[in-house]
């Protein structure tokens, strides 16, 4: 595995209306809160939906989660670019072949800078 600990992966995306409105259908959550404009005529995107960039990192190495953990802290809107950077803190072989891995993630609104979640997963290679 090319991978040791300390290793940052980073992943970015802008959440569209449509990714919004596609992942209500996947997941069934169709609150009010996703599925209707705010105030200021913005679409939540899901938490889970910004959760993604952290498993697209894990699926760049193959990692079976066993455990995720987030902290949403700010809202992200539809059309805000969301940038995830994880940080691998522990890779260890195991006597089976396998690698145990642990990550910590930072999730960023590019505008501004603000995190908007933090969150951590640990798998297996």
């Amino acid at each position: 595995m090319d991978i040791e600990p300390g290793h940052v992966e980073v992943a970015q995306r802008t959440f569209t209306e449509a990714d919004v409105q596609t992942f209500a259908e996947v997941s069934r959550d169709r609150g009010d809160h996703h599925l209707e404009r705010d105030d200021e005529g913005r679409l939540l995107v899901h938490g889970l939906l910004t959760a993604t960039l952290a498993t697209e990192i894990g699926g760049r190495f193959t990692v079976l989660a066993r455990r995720m953990s987030y902290q949403f802290r700010r809202p992200v809107y539809a059309g805000e670019t969301i940038r995830c950077e994880t940080e691998f803190t522990t890779v260890e072989e195991r006597s089976d072949g396998r690698t145990e891995v642990v990550a910590e993630a930072t999730f960023t609104r590019e505008r501004d800078g603000a995190v908007v979640v933090t969150g951590s997963f640990d798998g297996v290679v």
